[in-house]
Formats: structure tokens, sequence, C-alpha cells
């Protein structure tokens, strides 16, 4: 599936992403027309999906951030995808992840502070359809968050 010189790309790029192509091949031993079209391949092929720009939005006033993990009743068919599609339209929801066992969903959810987090929770939350059961976990820090992979 990627021989060594992707996986060498893939190491110096998840480590570095603001490195220039050339830059990336100069670290790589590579020409940079090299690794452009190396690069290109990747996306191409799904493993290399882009670049993001990761906003604190701590920095932005957002400070209380809550996990909300959901049992849903499904007793209609309609119930998993009716929720996602509710759930998708809240703005301070910034992850949806779907889950076997006990749990269906976890969404986390971003507020200014705790009375935001009140009226969302109460305006936004609580309409969603077809919830059978809610646990709240609130976030109290960060302790490690990283996305690179072993490479």
């Amino acid at each position: 599936m990627l021989d060594d010189t992707d996986r060498r790309i893939l190491r110096h790029f998840q480590s570095d992403p603001e490195l220039s192509t050339a830059e990336l091949a100069e670290r790589c031993g590579l020409t940079a027309a090299t690794c452009w079209r190396r690069l290109e391949k990747l996306g191409e092929r799904g493993i290399l999906r882009g670049q993001h720009a990761i906003i604190d939005w701590a920095k932005l006033g957002y400070a209380v951030e809550v996990s909300l993990r959901f049992t849903l009743d499904k007793t209609d068919p309609r119930a998993f995808d009716e929720f996602l599609a509710a759930a998708r339209k809240v703005p301070e929801v910034i992850e949806i992840h779907t889950f076997l066992g006990r749990v269906d969903l976890r969404l986390s959810v971003i507020a200014r502070d705790m009375a935001h987090y009140k009226d969302i929770y109460r305006a936004q939350i609580l309409t969603l359809p077809h919830i059978a059961e809610i646990e709240a976990l609130m976030h109290v820090a960060t302790l490690k968050s990283n996305e690179a992979l072993p490479l």
C-alpha cells in the first residue's frame, strides 16, 4: 500500500504541515516534482485528505466543552438518521461520533460559559429527536491531542 518514500513524506508532512513542497522534498531526499506527484497520488488515494486550519476555540471565548453521550429510542427505524440530521444543525456541536454498544452517539458541544451551555442544552439538545437517555461529561482538561500516526 505505502512504500518507504510515501511513509517518509507523510512522517515529515504530519510533523510540519506548513512545509513547502520544496522543503518537504529536501527533507525526504526527493526532487520537488517527485514529492509533489507523490502528494497528489496520496490525495487521490484518499490517504492524504487535505490540510486544515486548527482553531483554538477557547481563545475565541468558548470556555466550556461538554461531551454528551446519547442512547436513542430505536423503535422508529428513522431514529438514527433523524437524530444525526438535527444534531448537525447545532452550530456548537463540533464533533459527532457513533458507537456500538450501550451508547449510540457522542456529541462534543462547546459554549462560551455555563449559562450559554444551559441555553444550548435546553433549546437545541433536548429538542433532538428520539433521545432515550443522555449522559453529560464536563471536559476538564486535554491531556493528549495528537492526530499524528506512527509512520
